[in-house]
């Protein structure tokens, strides 16, 4: 008696060849959900860090007079200022120390100790009760806790920059762009609630109370952010156990020494623009006379300009070249400062602050988008996040975090309100020189 086929096999096995036929697209929608997945966990903690630091420079005005008192207001801001710069000194070993926690235990998990670390930084500054009520515990407790910031911020670029590009490396100047992009939402952020708040409410009371509010803000922003990096698929690793027996750390400063330089370079120009905006609020109406709430308005701007700007220009590097986007910005940004600043000086108006910051936001998203990527790109995979992160921090250590109290010392020394430009005239060479020796020793493109 002969059988014949199951009368299934057919219908089975036509199931099955239109089941490997839709694989690829649903495998092509899985990666694109995916990735947008891990672009919301790293950025939303690195948005909360850049909020938590604009903040801090924006109010550094009533942060002084609270816990730094002194006769002359001008000393009041310098000592904020200080502090604000003191922070970015432990960046560096918090990117050494997190960095490479990251590339040893996995970046989604150093992404989770930073945002921890960041929200208790955050809280000591919203709660500690000013000098007047506990002496000089008030000042000690500021600068505690902008350690701790400093300390979590340093571990976080590292992290989420490697986080981010591991999601398509086909794309990788499109998806490390959103770091700095956070740090543009952090900014904007940052800035429209400062402009309501100086708007609503009196200088009295935003000395008083007015100022934690936004610190308290982003507490409740730090457990969200947790929550999403919680629950966000793992990179996978590239380091192995048996291979890879040096130390991230040993790894990075054994064989990466010309890495560390070319990135740190890299970075130097932007960002002590980043910081030179963030002080112009200060600048317009300490040196300009230009009202409280109008100067922080003109920073909104900025933030929406590097919030949306900055991945389109690193969807653009991904299609023409990297460098040749850079290296044209980072030449327009040192001839244009000197300028823009004699413009800002002779113009002494809220119109003349905000197309300054325009113009600036604007230069700083065209070489903000690729740099990432190209950071990225100069140290092996095995130790990225922990060189990145050294490279990227001691460059804001050394060039960032004091860029405000230099560009407030130096108008203060020479009696010049311009010297801030000719202080990013000559950085911007320096970034021009790092960005070709990356073409040369790494063959970046």
């Amino acid at each position: 008696m002969s059988t014949s086929p199951h009368p299934n096999n057919a219908s089975t096995g036509t199931i099955a060849a239109t089941r490997q036929a839709t694989d690829p697209q649903r495998n092509a929608g899985t990666k694109k959900s995916s990735a947008a997945r891990g672009i919301v966990a790293a950025t939303i903690g690195n948005a909360l860090e850049w909020y938590d630091m604009t903040i801090y420079a924006l109010l550094a005005i009533y942060i002084g007079h609270n816990f730094f008192p002194a006769a002359n207001p001008a000393v009041e801001i310098i000592q904020a200022f200080a502090v604000f710069g003191v922070s970015y000194l432990v960046r560096p070993l918090g990117g050494l120390i997190l960095g490479s926690y990251a590339d040893r235990k996995g970046m989604k998990t150093g992404l989770m100790l930073t945002i921890r670390l960041m929200v208790i930084g955050t809280a000591l500054i919203a709660f500690m009760p000013g000098f007047d009520t506990i002496g000089i515990l008030a000042p000690v407790g500021i600068i505690v806790g902008r350690l701790i910031q400093g300390f979590s911020a340093g571990g976080e670029f590292g992290a989420a920059t490697t986080f981010l590009i591991a999601q398509n490396t086909k794309r990788r100047a499109f998806l490390g762009s959103f770091q700095f992009a956070s740090q543009g939402l952090g900014m904007l952020l940052a800035a429209l609630f400062v402009t309501i708040l100086t708007t609503v409410l009196s200088h009295d009371q935003m000395t008083g109370w007015g100022w934690r509010l936004p610190f308290i803000f982003g507490l409740l922003v730090g457990p969200a952010g947790y929550f999403i990096r919680k629950h966000v698929n793992e990179v996978p690793s590239s380091r192995d156990p048996e291979v890879d027996k040096v130390s991230p750390v040993r790894d990075v400063f054994l064989t990466q020494k010309v890495g560390i330089l070319v990135a740190g370079g890299a970075l130097v120009i932007s960002t002590s623009l980043n910081f030179v905006m963030q002080y112009m609020p200060t600048f317009g109406i300490k040196q300009l006379g230009i009202g409280t709430s109008a100067s922080f308005a003109s920073l909104v701007l900025t933030g929406i300009i590097l919030t949306f700007g900055t991945p389109i220009v690193g969807h653009l590097a991904d299609k023409y070249g990297r460098m040749k986007i850079m290296i044209p910005a980072a030449a327009i940004i040192g001839l244009s400062v000197i300028p823009l600043f004699i413009w800002l000086i002779a113009g002494r108006s809220f119109l003349v602050l905000a197309s300054v910051m325009v113009i600036l936001g604007f230069l700083k998203a065209i070489y903000y988008g690729a740099l990432p990527s190209v950071m990225s790109d100069i140290f092996p995979a095995r130790s990225r996040a922990t060189g990145l992160s050294f490279s990227y921090n001691t460059a804001v250590a050394v060039f960032g975090g004091f860029t405000p109290m230099v560009a407030s010392f130096l108008i203060a020394t020479t009696g010049s309100a311009m010297a801030p430009g000719y202080y990013l005239a000559v950085l911007s060479f320096v970034s021009i020189i790092a960005l070709c020796s990356a073409v040369k020793f790494r063959g970046i493109r």
